[in-house]
């Protein structure tokens, strides 16, 4: 709603208001939707599994899956991962919608930008590689938190010693890495797939 309110006058100094939706569309799919959906995940799945796994190290669960020949791995981080690979790109969808609606109630509801303005502009910069850029984005940053995450956890030990500080103080490392690495990580994957 924000981003309609403010893209609206700024295009309005140029005449440009019927372009609102293909402003809106077009930064939520290839950089809002994609980046702050991971920033969530971050901050509330990301920190959980990463004390999870540090609590496991810290009172020696993974020894005993170690000792019963369990791939630690492919029992603990797997699964993990793969929930995260699909979570976060329809996580990424659900944002993006909601964003349009959003945009399109400030928009129009709000600003009297014409409905069909609205929505040509938006179907017209809504395109395979705009789609292909979120999804790519979302997959990557999945692949990244879970990898951040789970690792720092299961290494907690060897990072920050042993007890409660220590995971609490792993548990912020990796949530700033994780962060600051999406960040990164969408710079590099948008001069890419640009």
């Amino acid at each position: 709603m924000v981003l309609g309110l403010q893209g609206y006058h700024v295009l309005k100094r140029f005449g440009a208001d019927g372009f609102l939706g293909s402003l809106i569309a077009k930064s939520l799919l290839a950089e809002l939707a994609p980046v702050l959906s991971g920033l969530l995940i971050i901050g509330r799945a990301g920190s959980a599994l990463c004390a999870e796994i540090g609590v496991m190290r810290l009172s020696e669960q993974i020894e005993a899956l170690e000792c019963l020949a369990i791939d630690i791995y492919n029992y603990l981080v797997s699964p993990k991962l793969l929930a995260m690979l699909i979570s976060l790109p329809l996580l990424v969808f659900v944002f993006t919608v909601s964003g349009m609606l959003g945009g399109y109630f400030s928009g129009c509801i709000v600003l009297g930008v014409s409905v069909g303005d609205y929505y040509q502009s938006m179907r017209d910069i809504i395109d395979y590689a705009t789609v292909r850029m979120a999804l790519i984005k979302s997959m990557v940053f999945a692949i990244f938190i879970v990898t951040v995450t789970a690792f720092r956890g299961l290494y907690v030990h060897q990072y920050s010693g042993r007890g409660a500080l220590a995971l609490s103080r792993t548990t912020t490392l990796a949530v700033v890495i994780a962060s600051v690495g999406v960040l990164l990580i969408d710079y590099l994957l948008t001069a890419v797939l640009i």
